[in-house]
């Protein structure tokens, strides 16, 4: 303890790399840890070059980091999070023909492919608004675990 009471810098280090090893190996970038090891490594860093000096104001400067990197980053974090899955035309489903299980509408239904109900919903370009159940349908896309399909 006697070192980091030396050497604040290398505290602020250490807190941001556990902060970011936390924030990266259970929390999986949802934020908050992540602003906060980002203010501590700037903290360490002002630190160690001299610009502040004394606990008062490392916590200050640290509150005040992670204020701005939080207003900073938010927006281009929230929207790599809620970006919609991409439609996948290169799987071997795409193509075939399969059986619906459930009505398929623009949102929901279910298709049967080799022994397993997969989720599905109607193709964007589809030109009915519900595929009934036991009829058949075709697979053009797929987005996420969501088939994408048309009738046949």
């Amino acid at each position: 303890m006697e070192y980091f009471l030396e050497n604040p810098a290398h505290l602020w280090f250490l807190i941001a790399g556990l902060s970011f090893v936390i924030e990266l190996s259970i929390m999986g970038l949802s934020g908050p840890l992540l602003f906060f090891a980002i203010a501590s490594l700037g903290t360490g860093i002002l630190v160690s070059i001299g610009v502040i000096d004394g606990w008062q104001s490392e916590i200050l400067t640290v509150g005040l980091l992670t204020a701005l990197a939080a207003a900073i980053l938010w927006k281009p974090l929230k929207s790599l999070q809620n970006s919609k899955g991409k439609t996948d035309n290169s799987s071997d489903m795409v193509g075939l023909q399969v059986p619906v299980s459930a009505d398929i509408t623009a949102t929901a239904g279910t298709i049967r492919y080799s022994g397993i109900n997969w989720q599905a919903r109607l193709a964007d370009d589809a030109k009915v608004t519900i595929i009934n159940a036991q009829s058949q349908c075709q697979i053009v896309a797929i987005t996420g675990n969501t088939m994408l399909v048309k009738p046949v």
